[in-house]
């Protein structure tokens, strides 16, 4: 089978979906990966041997008019390159993509990672995202969710029938390639990690709260922050207001990296203050090299914390009480802070690995292909005039 991935960038394909794409190709399908072109693009082609098909997409805003010539863009693509099944993450592909997907007579798959600024602040915006939602999911053969408080959100808003949802343990992490350090080490000093992008949501300015407090507490703590900045849409920090919080001195930022596995082999603790998530990739491969962790106790973040086991859960939108449970762990003994780091891999290795969700995948694709007829489109969708 000819199959697609179709996600808002590149880039997210290469980090997170390319176990995916080769256990995909294992199975004996050919992978087209459709998203907007970026430094990644070539690498898809030529290092995972995917067909790279780019496509205009503006991540952010909510403009009508661009979003439905986003869905024209997909409908032609779609017709054109005529995939057995299109598997689609992030919103808008998971929206209009549906739609086209629906119209070109193609099966697609998509899955809830998360579900952004307009599930976390309620006004106008959030009404029409739940009317998009209640009206494209009507078509996907099958929908996962990273998180069970994210799929009860849509069956109780009626925005999704039952029998097509799943459960995924989130993207999952590769136990085999994020692993514990051979030998256990405290640093000196003692060093935290948080791992996202610069946005608002991700509690950046609760950790810039929490990093003050701790380093008048304990000085010379080290507090770390990976990730690119991200101005777009206005969900971002600006990068003005960003170099001016780092003056403090009290966070180093360590920018972008390919290789996130060294940065959470030489941290203590890895922190993740975020406002909502699917499940949080970075904490999984936090948890899988033998971290403890602290995050929000909120849907996607709390699946990764067993309170006092493997990390501690904090209270969102709290840098108080953040910092707070920072220093617990700070003030752990050494031998106390590798049993949580134990915990933390032994959760990953039974809860997160990500051969549970390429096997839930892999089969939802051979259900598409042993599925013989797809049912009638309805009126209202026939009628949209993309062709």
């Amino acid at each position: 089978m000819r199959v697609a991935i179709v996600i808002n960038t590149s880039w997210n394909i290469w980090n997170f979906r390319a176990s995916l794409v080769r256990a995909l190709q294992a199975a004996g399908h050919e992978v087209m990966a459709i998203a907007p072109p970026d430094d990644y693009s070539q690498r898809l082609e030529t290092e995972l041997g995917c067909r790279f098909v780019p496509i205009l997409m503006e991540n952010k805003g909510t403009n009508p008019l661009q979003d439905a010539a986003l869905t024209r863009r997909f409908y032609q693509i779609y017709k054109r390159e005529k995939p057995d099944v299109v598997l689609h993450y992030t919103i808008k592909p998971n929206i209009y993509g549906s739609i086209a997907a629906r119209l070109a007579g193609v099966p697609s798959i998509n899955n809830v990672s998360g579900l952004g600024t307009v599930f976390i602040i309620k006004n106008f915006v959030s009404k029409v995202a739940l009317g998009l939602y209640r009206f494209a999911f009507r078509f996907p053969h099958k929908v996962f969710f990273q998180n069970g408080d994210d799929r009860r959100l849509f069956l109780d808003n009626g925005l999704i029938r039952p029998e097509i949802t799943g459960l995924l343990p989130g993207s999952g992490v590769d136990t085999d390639r994020f692993r514990p350090a051979p030998q256990f080490r405290r640093q000196t000093p003692f060093v935290f990690l948080m791992v996202a992008r610069v946005l608002y949501e991700k509690g950046v300015v609760e950790y810039f709260e929490a990093a003050k407090l701790i380093r008048a507490a304990v000085p010379g703590t080290r507090i770390q922050l990976l990730g690119g900045l991200d101005e777009a849409g206005g969900v971002g920090v600006p990068r003005a207001t960003f170099e001016e919080w780092l003056k403090t001195g009290d966070i180093e930022y360590l920018g972008r990296s390919d290789d996130v596995a060294a940065h959470l082999h030489r941290a203590d603790c890895v922190v993740l203050p975020s406002y909502r998530e699917g499940t949080p990739k970075t904490l999984l491969e936090a948890a899988a090299v033998g971290k403890p962790l602290v995050t929000t106790d909120v849907p996607g973040c709390r699946e990764t914390v067993v309170d006092g086991l493997n990390g501690y859960l904090c209270q969102v939108r709290d840098g108080h009480d953040l910092a707070a449970k920072m220093l617990q762990v700070l003030q752990l003994s050494e031998a106390d802070l590798q049993r949580m780091g134990q915990a933390s891999r032994h959760l990953a290795e039974t809860k997160f690995d990500e051969k549970l969700v390429l096997d839930k995948y892999i089969s939802a694709v051979a259900e598409v292909k042993n599925k013989a007829v797809l049912p009638s489109t309805p009126a209202k969708v026939r009628s949209l005039p993309l062709s």
